[in-house]
């Protein structure tokens, strides 16, 4: 199919398609929380965050895109073979059952379970969640694929309505707040999402639909990305940033005490009441479920592909939905604490590979990638460490420390140097998906 023949229904299709991937039901308590804590300056906070998490997140996908390599390892492969397995691994961890999966119970509970239902606790309800996942992972059943196509657009649909009521109606004065650094928060809620980690898994799901719509070429399915990628940030800019908005409403004061999860049902009680509260409740259960169910999916197939099959699917299934019950209970608060080091260290490694995968084809030199992803997790881990008060405070007078990227000009110093050093070995790839070449 050549690219005059793009149907702007299929962009459409596949942008939505790409939204709900990116938006989850764990998502939307990250900008109204930093619009709270940034005040006047929420609009500063929100787009470091949206740049942080959307905008890097389609970087991603066009880097891997551009390179032709659609997996994982288009973007670690020439790392070496140990170095991209332990990345990826870690990658799929994060949002997996170290982070991503647990946030999706805590979340459930803390926003749908515990402000109607305050006699339950978090273990019993967690044994409940995690019981259906593993249960409809094992098995999976149609009716999942009906509640995500349909109840994503419900919370859509719900959200903008809370938005729009809150612009008409803000719930208080947007007051000037210098209790925090907005755009070290942005950036920090930002990678929170995960959403930059998750869409190297995203991408091999969104090239996979424009090809069953018979966009074979490479020139083609760039093109529907793109348009795809443009509609699925919009839509996100929309709604992150009506949420942020909602947050800063309620910096004047009175809901200093809510954390993530509770000040957005703070938000909607003040704004709907309590029947906007159940509402919500009932589609944060559905949309969480459905998509631990797609997390714990996706990792038990990557580790169980990696053990070449020596452990089966089955088995990761339980053993991931055993560990996220138990970190689930940590509650969100924890949760996002104990991923806030963790995202800092990953995080800079993988967005130097990402940009180095654009000039893939030019760079013949894999030392190149290893010393300037040496370097940035070397400068994170004593951002890391300085963070926790060790001596370390040389790093805050790097160039761009105040945007949380002090790990750039050493990145690109790191780069440099491995240029001069030869290296032999070829790069690392388990599976590789090429897209075909411009031919029709």
């Amino acid at each position: 199919m050549n690219n005059k023949g793009i149907k702007l229904a299929d962009i459409a299709v596949i942008g939505l398609a790409l939204f709900a991937m990116f938006f989850g039901a764990g998502n939307l308590i990250f900008p109204p929380y930093l619009g709270t804590n940034a005040g006047s300056e929420w609009l500063t906070g929100f787009l470091c965050f949206f740049i942080a998490d959307v905008g890097l997140a389609l970087v991603a996908i066009l880097a891997m895109i551009k390179k032709g390599d659609i997996s994982m390892n288009g973007i670690t492969g020439r790392l070496g073979k140990a170095p991209s397995i332990a990345i990826n691994a870690l990658i799929v961890l994060c949002i997996g059952p170290f982070l991503a999966i647990p946030r999706t119970a805590a979340t459930t509970f803390e926003m749908g379970v515990a402000p109607i239902f305050p006699a339950v606790n978090s273990w019993i309800f967690g044994a409940i969640f995690f019981g259906l996942v593993l249960l409809l992972t094992i098995r999976p059943s149609g009716v999942i694929d009906v509640i995500g196509k349909y109840l994503t657009p419900v919370l859509v649909l719900c959200l903008l309505a809370t938005i729009i009521i809150g612009v008409i109606h803000p719930i208080g004065d947007i007051a000037a707040v210098s209790k925090v650094d907005t755009v070290k928060e942005g950036v920090m809620a930002g990678y929170q999402t995960m959403d930059v980690l998750a869409s190297i898994v995203f991408v091999i799901i969104v090239i996979s639909a424009a090809r069953d719509k018979g966009y074979t070429s490479q020139s083609a399915t760039m093109k529907v990305v793109l348009g795809s990628a443009a509609f699925a940030a919009v839509a996100l800019l929309v709604i992150y940033g009506g949420l942020a908005y909602l947050g800063a409403t309620t910096s004047a004061g009175g809901f200093e005490n809510y954390n993530q999860t509770g000040l957005v049902v703070a938000i909607v009680q003040e704004l709907i009441g309590g029947y906007g509260v159940l509402v919500l409740a009932i589609i944060v259960f559905f949309a969480c479920l459905t998509t631990a169910i797609g997390l714990t999916s996706s990792c038990a197939s990557y580790f169980s592909e990696l053990s070449k099959g020596k452990v089966s699917y089955t088995k990761i299934v339980i053993i991931t939905t055993v560990f996220s019950y138990v970190v689930s209970n940590f509650g969100i608060s924890t949760i996002i604490s104990i991923a806030s080091p963790i995202l800092s260290l990953l995080y800079p490694v993988v967005l130097v590979m990402i940009v180095l995968t654009y000039f893939d084809k030019k760079i013949q030199n894999n030392n190149i990638y290893i010393f300037a992803a040496a370097a940035a997790l070397i400068v994170s881990a004593l951002d890391i460490l300085c963070g926790y008060g060790l001596p370390f405070g040389f790093i805050k007078a790097l160039p761009l420390s105040e945007l949380q990227f002090s790990w750039v000009i050493p990145a690109v110093i790191g780069g440099i140097i491995g240029k001069f050093v030869p290296y032999r070995e070829k790069s690392f790839s388990l599976r590789k998906l090429e897209l075909d070449g411009d031919a029709e």
